[in-house]
């Protein structure tokens, strides 16, 4: 059988794609040091250092299926409410999410999704569907499924979350931020199956 040929913007550690069978993945990653902990995690995957989204626009065809999560904090409901205590810096909310997705839905013919958390706003578009503390946005329906992620705020670098662990990785930046920013590979499984699995 035809491997499905997936791009994994922001890919982080790679949770989303950890259960994912038949595929050959493409990451994309900015931070060196984190591209390097996922090869260490999935080493059959081509794993690239660049800015997602320039690789989006130049590679976009070249692919089956898009999973994209964009960083989150400038739309995190917690990170608002700490920021109008004055606990953190105030931050725009980056409108490149909603520009991800006016992107892949005019342009790109394969299937794709795009992650983020709930935002402190009113989403600009509306998301396919909610799970957990996240919104994703699709070109198929999508169901719900019942699922409790660990509370981030108990979560500290040295932790093993989803069978991740960088305690012992060289990663240049807060390792409990890195951990924290995982995707629960239940969700990622439970969605690459509701798009592929009648493919099967």
């Amino acid at each position: 059988m035809k491997k499905i040929k997936v791009l994994n913007l922001y890919a982080g550690l790679g949770g989303n794609r950890k259960l994912w069978k038949d595929v050959e993945v493409t990451a994309i990653e900015n931070n060196e040091s984190i591209a390097k902990a996922y090869k260490q995690f999935f080493p059959n995957d081509r794993v690239i250092i660049d800015d997602s989204i320039s690789y989006l626009i130049e590679n976009y065809k070249m692919f089956d299926f898009i999973w994209a999560s964009p960083p989150c904090q400038s739309h995190s409901r917690i990170r608002f409410a700490s920021a109008k205590r004055g606990s953190y810096i105030v931050k725009i909310p980056d409108l490149r999410l909603y520009e991800l997705i006016l992107f892949l839905k005019h342009y790109y013919d394969g299937f794709w999704v795009v992650e983020n958390v709930i935002p402190f706003y009113k989403p600009i578009i509306k998301p396919t569907t909610k799970i957990g503390r996240h919104y994703f946005w699709s070109n198929k329906d999508l169901s719900s499924i019942n699922i409790k992620d660990r509370n981030s705020n108990q979560i500290i670098g040295n932790d093993t979350l989803y069978g991740f662990n960088i305690k012992n990785l060289n990663i240049n930046i807060r390792k409990d931020q890195v951990i924290r920013n995982l995707h629960n590979p239940i969700i990622g499984k439970h969605i690459f199956d509701e798009i592929f699995g009648e493919l099967k």
